[in-house]
């Protein structure tokens, strides 16, 4: 069974979260960054992965991403500064 993954994206201000899940976190990242991840996420440019998770299967991945679009938003924040107190964009890391 294939791996997953849960990203969190954000724009360039730190206003907006998007919560998404994926089977090519590289891909799904690259396509956010190009306009083409979804309406959503172009719609708001959010285009700065502040956060991911991988997971040994697509379904463990998805069941963590329906988890955390239940959190309050401040919840969200404090597990993305837990990791990545400087909100920098982790797409650079991926690519290695």
């Amino acid at each position: 069974m294939a791996k997953g993954y849960v990203y969190i994206m954000s724009n360039i201000e730190r206003t907006t979260l998007y919560i998404g899940v994926t089977n090519n976190i590289n891909q799904r990242v690259w396509q956010h960054k190009q306009g083409e991840g979804s309406r959503f996420t172009s719609k708001y440019q959010l285009t700065i992965l502040l956060y991911a998770e991988e997971y040994s299967t697509i379904t463990d991945a998805i069941a963590r991403e329906k988890q955390l679009k239940r959190w309050h938003k401040e919840w969200k924040w404090n597990l993305i500064r837990k990791q990545n107190p400087d909100l920098k964009d982790w797409y650079p890391t991926l690519r290695g």
